[in-house]
């Protein structure tokens, strides 16, 4: 095996938005942990693969002609199967389906592959491996991993993959991936053209911005409708109404409706989740009226696509634009700038009846819609069997490759008790469920119990002998304090000390840490952090090999005593006391193995059950089963958001984001002054603690009218702050929020206005009390 391992690879810069960052003739891609890709190289192009954080070792299989098994066209030598690869194609994701079909479509069969290994458990973040292929090849590559126990600190982590065509390919044409299944239609909408298709109902409608930054229009009519001789097309305005959104997206509020209210197409996937209902498809008129005569436009394009049936032409097409970066902003202008689309992005639609469709690549070239350089779009159509998950792309940073939204282990047994499911945080999360409601749902949490899937929360584990003071050196909290077993609630800040994110922080060993957080902001300070420091530590992403639930409310307690047995050594569920945690499996000695801490985000007694996703439902069936006589009901967030502001908790991007300081936010308490090592942001901090500007006040609000998140706070004519977060309290009776306001306006008591609408016509009394509304003395989290 010939392997070239360097040291370091300078991150590739973004140059702007919706455009490759890289050189030309340089792609680039991320293998994941326990996952597999393919790719098809040429003679003379280099492959590179780097690991993100060390510890992943790569399985490499490579198919020549004829089929066979061609090791030595990239320098490799290798006589074992690729047990890896076929460990990772067995999975449900798309990535596997990707591959499984593109082995498939070529008539490859992986279990007759001779594989290679490069990298290893002792690689670290920026080694390099470079391979040269003298031929044309098809590779195949897997990163091997077996399931995490979830108090081990092991976890599958990334490996970037570059790249390098020997022969670049021209600006105009891009390489499309491997589709997913057999496309029934593979169509090119060249530059400044617009395509017809039909499609029939069950069908899939993949419209792929192939160099990024390009628009597509897109209509859609009612085939059967057209027969008898009726024009029902797309219509945006009933769509919008129907929704209660700009326009549809993956989930709940998927479909795009005709002017007679009847579902045509439903949005399964989408990468940009920026897109435009409100202006029509470009126009003749449009250009004209700026000067330039006879430039073609997408109406006049679809006018001649579909004359041959009985539709008629239009002076503009009320389309459906994808792609395009529109809004309408507080002063009522409909603005438009370059699009958010990135090469490759797409949107996928399922129709829902046979249609007549077509679809424009926009050649608009005189202002931002297209980023001022017109290329083409490409569409797929994909029979009915095809496998495409409903998802959101989803960026952890704005270079980064992008992720669809995921399903939690727990997903199987939430998604059959509701449909009502959001995007958050890359995952998909129940809002509430069929039968119950997030009334219902609270209540069981105050007097019962309630068991909810909290796994889009961040896990990062911090490894090594310096993993002490380099994380004393960033969170707000006194690590040297935190004792093997214990659990601290701590923040990360800005130099500047605003807030990177709140969390929670484990110590499983000496020198073995686990970071909890709520956004992926943190895991990549993290990163950031340890790339700049000389610090003997590794960091390794877990979030994707450790999913839990919420065990909360009185009865929790009961609950998993039932169910949990734990290691001598350990303390037990009964003992378990406030911010620990402990080790233990369910279903006896050779049972389930399950992480539990006694933390929670309701105020009330509760746990967290950390788990492996492949463990998750037989977690959730013990807890249910449990449960059952103790009235436990499943929680959605609709009913955390209720509890959690109830009791006095933060939630980020509400209540604090990264122009907010602990102390703005309502927990000074993460921010000891006797703890005398330099941290980031403690000077500033230091200065804001003594001079506070702001700060996060508790409110009742006259009325049963519940403000908003950014509603203004007024003193008369002066705006003293925005509301932060607000609920209707079932127990409490009362209207209560958060509000963060000029530190004049926050004295117990104080008179204060909510404005709605303008702020003006319409202001809620307020009055300054304090929090936590619910059990201040925190008596019912110490049970």
């Amino acid at each position: 095996m010939t392997e070239t391992v360097l040291t370091s690879r300078a991150r590739p810069k973004l140059f702007a938005p919706g455009m490759p960052s890289l050189d030309p003739g340089v792609e680039r891609f991320v293998l994941k942990g326990a996952g597999t890709a393919a790719f098809e190289l040429d003679a003379g192009d280099r492959i590179e693969l780097s690991p993100l954080e060390g510890g992943q070792s790569v399985e490499i299989a490579v198919f020549g002609a004829g089929g066979k098994s061609d090791l030595a066209a990239l320098n490799l030598k290798g006589r074992a199967k690729a047990t890896g690869i076929q460990k990772a194609l067995e999975g449900d994701g798309e990535d596997a389906a990707r591959v499984r079909f593109g082995l498939f479509r070529r008539g490859l069969d992986i279990g007759k592959a001779n594989a290679a290994t490069v990298l290893g458990r002792e690689s670290v973040p920026g080694d390099l491996v470079g391979l040269q292929a003298h031929k044309s090849v098809f590779v195949v590559l897997g990163a091997p991993a077996t399931p995490m126990v979830v108090w081990d600190q092991s976890p599958a982590t990334d490996v970037l993959v570059f790249i390098q065509r020997a022969n670049p390919r021209l600006h105009n044409q891009a390489q499309l991936p491997d589709p997913i299944a057999e496309p029934r239609l593979d169509i090119r909408v060249n530059v400044a053209s617009a395509e017809k298709f039909e499609v029939f109902a069950g069908e899939y409608i993949q419209i792929i911005d192939v160099q990024g930054r390009q628009c597509s229009d897109f209509l859609a009519f009612n085939r059967k409708a057209l027969d008898e001789g009726r024009t029902q097309g797309l219509d945006a305005v009933t769509t919008r109404t129907l929704n209660g959104a700009a326009y549809p997206k993956p989930g709940l509020h998927s479909k795009f409706f005709d002017q007679d209210r009847n579902p045509l197409v439903e949005i399964v996937q989408d990468t940009v989740g920026r897109h435009d209902t409100f202006n029509l498809a470009c126009t003749n008129r449009y250009y004209e009226d700026m000067g330039y005569f006879g430039h073609p436009n997408c109406t006049e394009n679809f006018n001649v696509q579909l004359r041959d049936y009985p539709i008629g032409d239009h002076m503009g097409w009320p389309a459906i634009n994808f792609f395009y970066n529109t809004n309408v902003d507080a002063h009522n202008n409909i603005w438009s700038d370059e699009p958010w689309s990135r090469p490759g992005d797409f949107v996928v639609m399922r129709a829902l009846t046979d249609l007549l469709c077509a679809a424009s690549s926009c050649p608009s070239d005189i202002d931002p819609s297209n980023g001022w350089h017109l290329t083409e779009i490409h569409v797929r159509i994909y029979p009915k069997d095809a496998l495409f998950k409903r998802s959101i792309g989803y960026r952890m940073t704005a270079d980064a490759a992008v992720q669809i939204t995921r399903e939690s282990g727990f997903h199987p047994r939430t998604s059959a008790l509701t449909r009502n499911f959001g995007e958050y945080r890359g995952f998909w999360v129940p809002h509430c469920f069929a039968n119950a409601g997030a009334i219902e749902e609270y209540w069981a949490c105050r007097e019962r119990a309630v068991i909810m899937d909290l796994s889009a929360l961040r896990k990062i584990e911090v490894l090594g002998p310096d993993a002490e003071e380099f994380l004393q050196g960033i969170v707000t909290r006194d690590v040297r304090k935190l004792s093997v077993g214990q659990v601290f609630y701590t923040t990360m800040c800005y130099p500047h000390g605003g807030m990177v994110d709140d969390g929670t922080l484990f110590r499983l060993g000496d020198n073995n840490f686990r970071w909890i957080g709520g956004d992926d902001a943190s895991l990549i300070w993290l990163k950031e952090q340890a790339a700049k420091s000389s610090f003997n530590v590794n960091l390794k992403t877990a979030t994707s090999e450790i999913h839990n639930v919420a065990v909360q409310g009185p009865r929790s307690r009961e609950i998993l005593l039932e169910i949990i047995q734990t290691p001598p050594g350990r303390p037990t569920i009964q003992e378990l006391g406030l911010f620990r945690f402990t080790t233990g499996r369910i279903g006896g000695h050779q049972g389930t193995p399950v992480l539990i801490s006694r933390t929670g985000y309701t105020g009330e007694l509760g746990y967290e059950l950390f788990c492996h996703p492949k463990d998750a439902t037989t977690v959730w069936d013990a807890v249910m089963a449990a449960g059952q006589p103790m009235g436990i009901q499943p929680f959605g967030f609709d009913a955390l958001d209720m509890v959690r502001i109830e009791s006095g908790l933060v939630f980020g991007g509400h209540d604090f984001d990264s122009t907010t300081d602990p102390f703005e936010a309502g927990i000074a308490f993460t921010v000891p002054q006797k703890k005398e090592e330099d941290f980031i942001g403690k000077a500033a901090l230091e200065k804001r603690r003594a001079n506070p500007l702001r700060k996060l006040v508790g409110l009742e609000i006259a009325g049963n009218e519940k403000p908003s998140h950014g509603d203004p706070i007024f003193v008369g004519r002066a705006n003293v702050g925005i509301v932060t977060s607000a609920m209707r309290s079932p127990l409490l009776k009362k209207t209560l929020a958060f509000g963060r306001v000029d530190v004049a306006h926050s004295e117990i008591g104080g008179a204060l206005e909510v404005g709605r609408l303008d702020g003006m016509q319409k202001r809620l009394q307020a009055t300054v009390v304090p929090f936590p509304f619910y059990d201040p003395a925190k008596k019912r989290v110490r049970m």
